[in-house]
Protein backbone atom coordinates (compact mmCIF):
# COMPACT_ATOMS: atom_id res chain seq x y z
CA UNK A 1 0.00 0.00 0.00
CA UNK A 2 1.03 3.48 -0.66
CA UNK A 3 1.53 5.95 2.27
CA UNK A 4 1.97 9.91 2.20
CA UNK A 5 3.31 10.89 4.83
CA UNK A 6 3.30 14.84 4.89
CA UNK A 7 5.41 16.79 8.04
CA UNK A 8 4.89 20.74 8.77
CA UNK A 9 7.73 21.99 10.39
CA UNK A 10 7.10 24.16 13.64
CA UNK A 11 7.89 27.71 12.77
CA UNK A 12 11.79 29.01 12.89
CA UNK A 13 13.12 25.26 12.99
CA UNK A 14 15.44 25.19 10.00
CA UNK A 15 18.57 24.80 11.95
CA UNK A 16 16.65 22.16 14.00
CA UNK A 17 15.79 20.45 10.33
CA UNK A 18 20.02 21.07 9.21
CA UNK A 19 21.09 19.43 11.94
CA UNK A 20 18.95 16.25 11.52
CA UNK A 21 19.21 16.16 7.89
CA UNK A 22 21.56 13.51 7.76
CA UNK A 23 19.80 10.90 10.24
CA UNK A 24 17.16 11.91 8.23
CA UNK A 25 18.13 10.97 4.76
CA UNK A 26 19.71 7.73 6.30
CA UNK A 27 16.65 6.84 8.14
CA UNK A 28 14.81 6.51 5.19
CA UNK A 29 17.18 5.60 2.84
CA UNK A 30 17.82 2.24 5.24
CA UNK A 31 14.23 1.87 5.44
CA UNK A 32 13.42 0.76 1.82
CA UNK A 33 10.37 1.86 1.13
CA UNK A 34 9.92 5.95 -0.35
CA UNK A 35 8.82 6.05 -3.58
CA UNK A 36 9.34 9.91 -3.99
CA UNK A 37 10.12 12.28 -1.54
CA UNK A 38 11.21 15.81 -0.82
CA UNK A 39 10.93 18.87 1.58
CA UNK A 40 8.44 21.46 1.35
CA UNK A 41 9.69 24.99 0.70
CA UNK A 42 9.03 28.53 0.83
CA UNK A 43 7.75 29.74 -2.47
CA UNK A 44 10.88 30.59 -3.66
CA UNK A 45 12.42 28.00 -3.02
CA UNK A 46 15.09 28.93 -0.25
CA UNK A 47 14.09 27.38 3.07
CA UNK A 48 12.59 23.99 4.04
CA UNK A 49 9.47 23.65 6.01
CA UNK A 50 8.14 20.66 5.95
CA UNK A 51 8.39 17.33 4.24
CA UNK A 52 6.28 14.97 1.90
CA UNK A 53 7.06 11.28 1.61
CA UNK A 54 5.84 8.56 -0.41
CA UNK A 55 6.32 5.45 1.00
CA UNK A 56 4.95 2.35 0.06
CA UNK A 57 4.45 -0.73 2.85
CA UNK A 58 2.36 -3.49 4.12
CA UNK A 59 0.13 -1.40 5.98
CA UNK A 60 -0.69 1.76 8.29
CA UNK A 61 0.83 0.39 11.38
CA UNK A 62 3.97 -0.16 9.43
CA UNK A 63 3.72 3.53 7.99
CA UNK A 64 2.88 4.68 11.54
CA UNK A 65 5.88 3.09 13.36
CA UNK A 66 8.35 4.31 10.35
CA UNK A 67 7.19 8.20 10.68
CA UNK A 68 7.15 8.07 14.48
CA UNK A 69 10.86 6.97 14.74
CA UNK A 70 11.93 9.61 11.82
CA UNK A 71 14.80 11.20 13.26
CA UNK A 72 12.87 14.89 12.33
CA UNK A 73 10.12 13.46 14.88
CA UNK A 74 12.42 12.30 17.69
CA UNK A 75 14.13 15.87 17.69
CA UNK A 76 10.74 17.85 17.61
CA UNK A 77 10.90 19.37 14.22
CA UNK A 78 7.26 18.93 13.59
CA UNK A 79 4.04 20.59 14.24
CA UNK A 80 1.94 18.31 12.52
CA UNK A 81 2.40 14.95 10.72
CA UNK A 82 -0.36 13.79 8.79
CA UNK A 83 -0.56 10.17 7.28
CA UNK A 84 -2.64 8.99 4.46
CA UNK A 85 -3.65 6.46 2.61
CA UNK A 86 -3.14 7.03 -0.89
CA UNK A 87 -3.44 5.50 -4.82
CA UNK A 88 -1.21 6.11 -7.63
CA UNK A 89 -3.46 7.24 -10.36
CA UNK A 90 -1.33 9.72 -13.47
CA UNK A 91 2.04 10.51 -14.26
CA UNK A 92 4.96 7.84 -14.47
CA UNK A 93 5.21 5.80 -11.71
CA UNK A 94 8.86 5.94 -9.94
Amino acid sequence: MLFCILGTDKPNSLDLRLANRDKHLKYWSDAGCIRISGPFTSDDGTVMNGSLLVIEVDSRAIAEDLARNDPYQLAGLFDTVEIRAWKWLLGPKP
